[in-house]
């Protein structure tokens, strides 16, 4: 399982929202290259990048921010918010993000994801955000009446490489992982899924390196990392072990 630092990025600031409130934001640093670098010297091996101001926008906002992270570290990044057209995915690839995360045009536009897949194998996911269920789009601004799972199966075929899937219930107010739903998504496409929106212990780090949690390709974790409620050596730690006695 791989655990994912989030960056999430308001004017140029590495913030945390709560429950996908651009209003509610907390800053934790001001030096997004610098906490990135923090976290590969942690032992982080992927990074996870949101562009919240691009989320709302519809383009690229904190490029310069995502430049300066990238120039800092060496360990891989993936990047989401205001991707929506191919000239923006190809330009942040040959930037050198590894691989990009498609959120509203997935509903909006869903034959740009298969054009990207087919464009750039293994370098496209497809993010999913829901609040009881049903998909958000624009920044979470926006309800639509299709279930997470629905979405998810549109792209089954299409090549993306993996499914973030994000609890906006949950999101930044550390009461756990909606495993249950999470899974659910899991077992019904043969597409990996990353777990988002909750993490808040490791007791949620025990509990996705269940058996039944094998099918999961990680997990992202933001607040609880920042607030030191998950020990990042603790957590890497505990995951290698569990690893290695499989």
């Amino acid at each position: 399982m791989i655990l994912f630092p989030a960056i999430d990025l308001k004017d140029g600031q590495c913030v945390r929202l709560q429950l996908g409130d651009m209003a509610a934001a907390t800053v934790f640093n001001s030096n997004p290259a610098g906490q990135a670098l923090s976290f590969e010297r942690q032992g982080f091996k992927y990074l996870h990048i949101v562009d919240l101001n691009g989320a709302f926008a519809g383009k690229p906002v904190n490029g310069p921010a995502v430049e300066a992270i990238l120039a800092a570290i060496s360990m891989p990044a993936q990047l989401g918010g205001g991707i929506r057209d191919i000239g923006t995915i190809e330009d942040w690839l040959g930037k050198g993000i590894r691989r990009v995360i498609l959120g509203t045009v997935a509903v909006k536009n869903p034959t740009l994801i298969k054009d990207a897949c087919r464009r750039f194998p293994g370098r496209v996911a497809v993010g999913i955000d829901a609040k009881g269920g049903k998909v958000a789009t624009e920044g979470w601004a926006e309800a639509s009446e299709l279930s997470a799972i629905e979405l998810a199966r549109r792209f089954e075929d299409a090549g993306v490489a993996a499914i973030i899937y994000t609890d906006i219930d949950r999101d930044g107010i550390l009461q756990g992982l909606n495993i249950d739903s999470t899974l659910q998504l899991a077992r019904a496409v043969k597409v990996p899924v990353i777990a988002s929106g909750g993490l808040a212990s490791m007791a949620d780090i025990e509990a996705l390196l269940a058996p039944e949690c094998a099918l999961l390709e990680g997990a992202i974790t933001g607040r609880a990392l920042y607030d030191g409620r998950i020990d990042a050596a603790a957590a890497l730690a505990l995951i290698e072990a569990r690893g290695k006695a499989r």
